[in-house]
Formats: C-alpha cells, structure tokens, sequence
C-alpha cells in the first residue's frame, strides 16, 4: 500500500507512470523515446534527398518488409497465435492490388485501401475456424495455407485474373504531376520513379505504424495482450476471447497484406514463385530478430531479412581468391549470421535495447 502524508495524500512522484522516473544518459526515458522516434521520422524523410536508384529502392523494401513483419507481430507477440502462413495474405494483397491495376485499371495509390479490406475479411475468416486451433495445430494449418497458396495462384480457372506461372505485369507507378511540378520548383529536377516509389511506401508505413501504436495502447490491445497471457481470466473479465483473437487474425494479415500491396507497386510484377513458404519464413525470422513483442523490433526485422542475405552474399564472393565456388556458402554464412543474433540478442533487437537501458539508467 502506497505511503501517504498526514492528510492522507499520495505523494505526486507515487503517482507518475514508472517509465517517467527513469533516467537515461541523464535524459527521461519518455522524451528520450520521443527524440528517438523524430529522428526515425527524419531519418525518413531525409533519405530520398540523398539516395536514388537502387539503394533508395532497398530503402523501399525494408520499410514494405517492416510492415509486413508488424502484421505478425500483431498476431503473435501481441495476442499469442502462432502462424507460419503470413505468405499467403501477402500473395492476396499483392494480388489483390495488381488485379485491380491490370483488370480494372484502378491507379495504384487507390488500391490499397481496397486490398486492405479483403486481406482483413480473408484474415477474420480464417481466424474463426482457427480459434479451434492453438499452438503447433495453428501453425500447422497456416502452414497449409502457405504451401496451398503459390498452387492456387497457378490454377487454370483463376489464371485469367492471376496470370498463371506467366503472373502479372504492371504499369510504372509515376509520381501524380503535382507532386513532381512541386519538386521540380524546388530541386530543379524531376522525381525519379524510384524516389516516388519509396516516399508513398513511406507515406503508407508511416500511417499503418501509427495505427498499429495506437491500437496497443488501447483497450482493445490491453484485451488482446489479456488474451494472450491469460485466456481463462480475459473471458472471466468479459472479454469475447473468440472475436477479439479473430479480429486480431484479420488485422494481421491486413497489414501483411498492405506490405504485399506495396511489393507489387514496388516490384510492378507478381509471379507465383514470389510468395512460397520461404517469405513467410523471412516475416517470422524478422519477428523473432526485432523483437516478436515489439513495434520497433519491426523495423530492425525488416533490415534483417532483408540486408542480412546480401551481407552474407558479400561475405561469401570475397572468399572467392580462397574457395572454389564461394557462392555455395552464402547460406551457411546466413545461418550463422542467424545464430549468432539469436545468441547474442535472445529476446531481439527490443530486448536487448530494454537490457541496455535497464542497466544504464538510474531511477529518481
């Protein structure tokens, strides 16, 4: 019980949040989370002022990767349900997006809002039948899911809308003209496709990271964290255990399938082969390396599965004066990239942040 004054008051201090009492370098953990997440903002806006061509592309791509390890993040770290089959709401948003480009002739920027829905509506469905289901059987029905998948996308009665094994080519997404009359006037030059490509990725990574906070600090992502620790006492305090871990599905794969909607606009062509059960393999490698409890993990997750291969790609041709086909040996240099950071960071990039500012921080 908390210590009181004479007049029976708690003291003002007693009554902070916990976070406000600790000390950083000398700087409050709140504000130093805010500068943080500035200079992340900064960071993204800077970058297409200094990258073009291919380096502001990968910018692109792990900012498309991020989202898309969030999505699982959502359903996993935060509600507790395993799943090994986030390729496939990948596949239905890209697809989804590049059938209303190719079939419907909507612009690109128009189909995301619509790909979002269907990959929520396709996530809650399945998340009903799936509440049956807990641990390895979750994962292993989403796991059929993912292998059933690229076989689908190649069956000859939907190959008229899907492409079949040939997919789907799209149309260059061009910035709209007044974006590039803007900076035209004040750069003195034209927005490369590349740069645009990166700044409307971020532009809708930005607005999904931002919903994706506001739903964990809020009620319903209390009752989905409730649900994940203790099922039996969040339906004892009322909480629609059977909604809430549907809902959470269908959130999910809305966010993995607005990632999908973007690799399309990014990569503008689909084709089966780029949704098997190895990408949903990268989202989970990505959760488990940010930080599978965690926003923020997102992002470094999203580096690592992406940046990490070519690292180990790098690592493996400059043994090449040494070894004879070095290219053999970029997966086994990616595997132990792996086990290291698994050794080295148990929890993730967020927890081993967490340790490093529990351990330099002092409390007022």
């Amino acid at each position: 019980m908390a210590s009181t004054d004479v007049a029976g008051n708690v003291p003002a201090f007693l009554n902070q949040n916990p976070k406000d009492r600790i000390i950083v370098l000398g700087v409050p953990l709140p504000l130093l989370e805010k500068v943080g997440l500035y200079a992340l903002l900064a960071a993204v806006v800077v970058l297409p002022m200094v990258y073009d061509g291919y380096d502001i592309y990968e910018f692109g791509k792990i900012l498309m990767y991020m989202l898309a390890v969030l999505g699982l993040n959502l359903l996993t770290g935060f509600n507790g349900q395993f799943s090994l089959g986030h390729s496939a709401f990948f596949a239905v948003g890209a697809y989804s997006t590049a059938i209303m480009m190719d079939q419907l002739g909507m612009p690109y920027w128009t189909t995301i809002i619509p790909a979002a829905a269907v990959c929520f509506v396709a996530g809650f469905l399945f998340g009903l039948p799936a509440l049956r289901l807990d641990g390895l059987f979750l994962a292993l029905a989403t796991f059929a899911l993912a292998i059933a998948t690229p076989q689908l996308l190649k069956y000859d009665g939907i190959s008229h809308l899907t492409g079949g094994v040939q997919g789907i080519v799209l149309d260059t997404p061009y910035p709209p003209a007044w974006i590039d009359s803007i900076v035209m006037s004040i750069t003195g030059e034209e927005l490369s496709v590349d740069r645009w490509k990166y700044m409307f990725t971020a532009l809708v990574a930005v607005i999904m990271f931002a919903g994706a906070w506001n739903l964990v600090h809020s009620r319903t992502g209390r009752a989905l964290i409730a649900i994940r620790d203790n099922p039996l006492s969040a339906k004892t305090m009322g909480i629609n255990t059977s909604i809430f871990k549907s809902a959470a599905f269908g959130v999910s794969a809305m966010y993995t399938g607005v990632a999908g909607s973007l690799f399309a606009i990014m990569d503008e062509y689909l084709a089966p082969e780029s949704f098997t059960f190895a990408e949903a393999i990268k989202f989970l490698v990505g959760g488990v390396v940010g930080g599978i409890a965690s926003l923020f993990g997102a992002i470094f997750g999203g580096w690592f599965v992406l940046e990490i291969p070519n690292i180990a790609d790098l690592a493996a041709t400059s043994l090449e004066n040494y070894i004879n086909n070095p290219q053999g040996l970029t997966g086994l240099i990616y595997g132990l990239f792996l086990i290291f950071t698994v050794y080295v960071m148990p929890m993730g990039a967020a927890g081993l942040a967490q340790i490093l500012v529990h351990k330099i921080s002092t409390r007022r």
